[in-house]
């Protein structure tokens, strides 16, 4: 079964992802001042040589992307961390059960789950100028090679608000349109400014309704020069 361009833009899944969708916290954050000398600093002190040496790739990779199209702006991030981030649990990471890692923390420990991955993602690209509103945090559920079905978080970007999204994730390495991926089924999606669930027009969500792990990871990003 493939998925439409509807589809992704109006599924929501009413299961146990509710209550994640009702715990959302959406901010008025956006890195319009990053301080990354701060970022490279933090890196140094708290994870030595190897993790500086990740943040100052990351901070060329910021650098050189700055004039490039969008579409090679999401190739090269995409690649980045795809390739340089390992895929690993929570629990082994954080001895957490679910933790959203800063980009800072997951280049600095060189893991990741799926949530770290997008996350970071969605920082750099902010942070090499491509719209907010043209990125979405997407939690969908994805079917593995036996049929199961599986939490998963993936970033997407969306040309304009009404378009199928391109899908940048870290199972696969290329970017494809979401109508390509038949494996993963949306569920909602958000970003600092919003989120969108049930074909809502406009975003949905109370900043201060309660703290909660996307409040919490925005917050240790600014503290760390984003």
């Amino acid at each position: 079964m493939s998925f439409t361009k509807n589809y992704w833009l109006t599924r929501l899944d009413r299961s146990r992802w509710w209550a994640v969708f009702v715990c959302a916290i959406v901010l008025p954050w956006a890195l319009a001042t990053p301080d990354l000398d701060k970022t490279l600093s933090i890196a140094r002190e708290r994870y030595g040589n190897a993790g500086a040496e990740t943040v100052t790739a990351w901070r060329r990779l910021i650098q050189e992307g700055e004039n490039l199209g969008e579409p090679a702006k999401l190739s090269r991030v995409n690649d980045f961390f795809n390739q340089r981030v390992l895929f690993d649990s929570d629990m082994a990471i954080w001895q957490q059960n679910d933790y959203w890692a800063t980009p800072l923390e997951t280049m600095g420990r060189g893991a990741g789950d799926c949530e770290d991955f997008a996350i970071a993602k969605y920082a750099t690209l902010l942070l090499m100028g491509v719209p907010n509103e043209r990125l979405r945090l997407i939690y969908v559920r994805a079917r593995t090679g036996n049929a199961k079905s599986e939490a998963h978080m993936v970033l997407g970007y969306y040309q304009q608000p009404t378009d199928e999204p391109l899908v940048l994730d870290n199972l696969i390495g290329t970017i494809r349109p979401a109508s390509s991926r038949p494996d993963l089924t949306p569920v909602f999606s958000f970003n600092s400014n919003g989120l969108w669930a049930a074909g809502a027009a406009a975003p949905m969500g109370d900043p201060t309704v309660r703290l909660s792990r996307w409040r919490d990871v925005l917050e240790r990003m600014h503290k760390e020069g984003l």
